[in-house]
């Protein structure tokens, strides 16, 4: 691997940077997802911003609810170049349905919620207020 110095950042930094433990990213690294620029001389891995701005992408699909497993198909299909556009617009689309889906169900619940909330704001209301009791 081609040792990166101009504009790098160490593995440290893009653990602060993205709130992911090194660990993780080592993890996502072996998992093929996340892959490091280069190497410094000594070993150390570093990454670039296009590094930076896909792994928010990936902390976005992970978010949004893509299982893992997809995450992965995804990255190798990302890795492959311009030949792969076709599959992976398929994969976010899909992506996208299911998280429309799951928007919509969660919108749902929080309307059955928000009914719950106002019975018993309507509960209270009616209970009579409490009496003080007589100082001895």
């Amino acid at each position: 691997m081609a040792t990166v110095t101009n504009n790098a950042i160490s593995i440290g930094e893009l653990s602060r940077r993205s709130g992911l433990s090194p660990h993780t990213l080592r993890f996502y690294e072996a998992e093929g997802i996340l892959k490091p620029a280069g190497r410094t001389a000594s070993g150390h891995r570093q990454y670039h911003g296009d590094d930076v701005l896909w792994l928010e992408f990936v902390l976005r699909l992970k978010l949004t609810g893509m299982p893992l497993a997809e995450i992965k198909q995804y990255a190798a299909l990302r890795s492959q170049g311009e030949k792969t556009l076709q599959p992976r617009l398929t994969m976010l689309k899909l992506h996208r349905e299911r998280l429309v889906t799951k928007i919509e169900e969660l919108s749902t619940c929080a309307s059955v919620l928000d009914d719950k909330i106002l019975t018993y704001r309507k509960m209270l209301a009616k209970q009579p207020a409490p009496t003080k009791k007589a100082a001895k």
